[in-house]
């Protein structure tokens, strides 16, 4: 562009250029065309950054949405990891509550046992005991002659059944009386 303006600006100066007319001319027909040029390349540079802004706007949306499905990701993955540690840590205390349960528990009832004790209630091993003490003096009975007893276990027996052996022993008490006074006589 410079150039341009020299060769029609040397061409209109052959005086010297002390013309105003002739020389002012050239050199602002050369500054207007230059603006137009200017002109016309910034619509073109415009032009251009629109058709191309809407290619560029679609990248960085389909950019965009491939970082958002890589954090999403990353995100669950966080997540299933988080409830994994949270379950199990969880499940650990689950465990040591329930061990400290079953302590509580057993402490419980030792000091349940302990309290009934000292009121002088038997404990469910003494009255096993009791059970199978009194079913061995009913083995014994009845090996010495016992005709009237009852052979059910005393735990089936019923209360009838119960007050049957009472009578018998009397009975055999008074029988044996009985010969030990024909002794006598």
């Amino acid at each position: 562009m410079v150039k341009k303006i020299q060769k029609k600006g040397g061409s209109a100066r052959t005086d010297g250029g002390n013309e105003k007319g002739h020389g002012a001319s050239p050199l602002a027909g050369a500054i207007k065309e230059s603006a137009q040029q200017i002109w016309l390349a910034g619509l073109g540079a415009f032009a251009k950054a629109q058709a191309e802004g809407g290619k560029a706007f679609e990248t960085l949306v389909k950019e965009g949405m491939n970082i958002q499905r890589k954090t999403q990701t990353a995100a669950e993955e966080r997540i299933s990891e988080a409830t994994s540690r949270v379950s199990s840590m969880a499940n650990d205390i689950q465990s040591k509550a329930a061990g400290q349960w079953d302590k509580l528990e057993s402490l419980f009832e030792e000091r349940v046992a302990k309290a009934l004790g000292k009121l002088g209630v038997p404990s469910a091993r003494d009255v096993e005991a009791l059970m199978e003490r009194i079913e061995a003096l009913n083995q014994q009975v009845l090996k010495l002659g016992g005709v009237g007893l009852a052979t059910k276990p005393a735990r089936k027996a019923s209360a009838s059944a119960k007050a049957a052996p009472r009578k018998a022993p009397a009975k055999r008490s008074a029988a044996r009386k009985a010969p030990a006074k024909k002794a006598t006589a």
